[in-house]
């Protein structure tokens, strides 16, 4: 490696600890003058964890950060903000109430003889900085005045415009329309161009494909891969992001639970086109009595928000839910879905499930309390036998039905939640990641009851970025990229292979196993 390509900033042997986990172990990252490196990897992988150690937000606990070759240890992002280190996050970050010219050079800004503000050099300097970078705005207008893709543009430029030498964007094209997006890709190419360079976190792989150089893959905290991106196809990547070897998924061969669920009648819950300004863009999805349908994608596809969609957790732009042939109304959408009886378990289990502060009971009984009311009335004894069954039934380990439920094993936990969902006797149960988080045997448990509740009619939609788990699990798949279907598998298509190939791009009916391993198609479906 010649002095040119010395790395402007590096990750030596980095490890980070949080109680409980090892979010980063001895992770090596080099990032040359002037190139764009992706970091991609899917949640959990450690990506924000780097990257707030490369801004000084965490202290390694093991290893060291070096800048142009030196070892530095920040003690707070202002001190990496002076070693020429800048990010852009997907929260702007930015002050709404003040000019697009204070929120470029807060606390830079031009004073005059007398101390005070000179707004004219102000003015000058903003316009300056923004015309540089191909941004057209008014900088004596409030920032909150701007759409969200230019705020998001002024946060770059602000960035770029303190004597940067590294800019790290973090999904920096989330909020941004397609105009706006290209100009943010002409910004990354001056940069390049000016020997600037970008750490560049996105899920968008074609964003990757037209601005990368070279990428790292990291996963479960440790470095995957490193390398140049142009010597990766889209499948081989993917596969490095979810660790899934090809090889290793076509020897193995499909070992589903085929014809186990069997689905009947007409589809109890339609999700028609749902639609959410840069969030989801006409995601349809149908799901049966007794069947239970996947949905996969990579992080950021929108598989979440799907859901989320679905029980009105999410305002939509367009689009329907239809349950049991009744459209739901859109007048407090949460609960006429509850009353739909449709139920969803969230990925989060502690921020949006348990109430920490209550029993194992009180959190059964959350939801069922209005079916279980008698006149305004609820009959303790009723909510004791309802939660006593669901234990049971559950097999949920606890002292008795009166323990705090924070005192409990994730995967008890999980048990706790579905109960609760269980016990509104739903028709439909959408499911993000019920088994992240949890043991080996408490995993084992819940997919053996997910395939249980099936059996009984229920229809369930299931959410996991484990491979494995959605395909082993699953009667149809659905495959979502960038918000979008990019396509629905079903039956003897329902494997890893397929569905890695779904992601990347190719069209499952044109591809064969025997050219698994070829590059995708470039071709977006739905």
């Amino acid at each position: 490696m010649g002095a040119q390509d010395a790395p402007v900033l590096e990750a030596d042997g980095v490890s980070k600890r949080f109680p409980g986990v090892l979010a980063l172990d001895e992770v090596s990252f080099a990032l040359r003058p002037g190139e764009v490196h992706a970091l991609v990897g899917e949640n959990g992988a450690g990506k924000s964890t780097l990257i707030k150690v490369f801004t000084g937000a965490h202290r390694p606990d093991g290893g060291r950060v070096l800048v142009g070759g030196e070892p530095v240890a920040f003690g707070s992002p202002l001190d990496a903000r002076r070693a020429g280190i800048s990010a852009v996050h997907q929260e702007v970050g930015l002050v709404p109430a003040m000019s697009v010219a204070r929120n470029l050079l807060l606390g830079r800004e031009p004073r005059t003889r007398l101390g005070v503000i000179d707004l004219p050099r102000l003015h000058a300097a903003a316009e300056e900085t923004l015309a540089g970078l191909g941004v057209r705005a008014d900088v004596r207008a409030p920032l909150r005045s701007l759409g969200v893709g230019t705020q998001q543009m002024v946060a770059l430029a602000r960035a770029v415009s303190v004597d940067a030498r590294v800019v790290i964007m973090d999904e920096p094209t989330s909020s941004l329309e397609p105009r706006e997006v290209e100009t943010l890709f002409g910004v990354v190419r001056e940069l390049r161009a000016r020997g600037i360079s970008t750490v560049y976190v996105s899920h968008r792989l074609d964003e990757l494909y037209r601005l990368c150089d070279r990428v790292t893959v990291l996963r479960d905290g440790r470095v995957a891969h490193t390398g140049p991106l142009a010597d990766l196809d889209r499948l081989r990547l993917i596969s490095l992001m979810l660790g899934r070897d090809l090889a290793d998924v076509r020897a193995r061969g499909v070992t589903r639970f085929s014809g186990e669920h069997e689905a009947a009648g007409p589809p109890v819950l339609r999700a028609h086109r749902l639609t959410r300004r840069h969030v989801l863009d006409g995601v349809s999805v149908t799901v049966r009595p007794g069947e239970v349908v996947g949905l996969g994608g990579l992080l950021g596809a929108g598989r979440t928000e799907t859901a989320k969609a679905i029980v009105g957790a999410l305002p939509l732009d367009d689009g329907e839910v239809v349950v049991d042939g009744t459209p739901l109304r859109r007048r407090r959408p949460v609960a006429a879905a509850l009353r739909a009886g449709v139920s969803l378990l969230p990925e989060d289990r502690k921020a949006e499930g348990i109430v920490p502060g209550l029993s194992v009971r009180e959190n059964i009984a959350l939801a069922a309390l209005p079916r279980l009311a008698r006149a305004g009335l609820v009959s303790e004894a009723r909510i004791d036998r309802m939660v006593a069954e669901f234990m049971r039934r559950l097999r949920i380990k606890a002292a008795s039905p009166h323990q705090r439920v924070e005192e409990l094993s994730g995967g008890n936990q999980q048990k706790v939640l579905l109960a609760r969902w269980l016990a509104t006797d739903p028709r439909v149960l959408l499911l993000d990641e019920p088994t992240r988080g949890i043991d080996v045997g408490a995993k084992a448990e819940v997919q053996a009851l997910i395939d249980e509740l099936a059996r009984d009619g229920l229809g369930v939609l299931l959410i996991s970025a484990d491979l494995e788990e959605l395909v082993e699990g699953s009667d149809r798949v659905v495959v979502l990229r960038d918000g979008t279907v990019a396509g629905e598998l079903d039956g003897d298509e329902v494997t890893e292979d397929r569905v890695m190939a779904v992601i990347a791009g190719d069209r499952p009916d044109e591809r064969s196993d025997e050219r698994s391993g070829e590059g995708p198609g470039e071709e977006r479906h739905g």
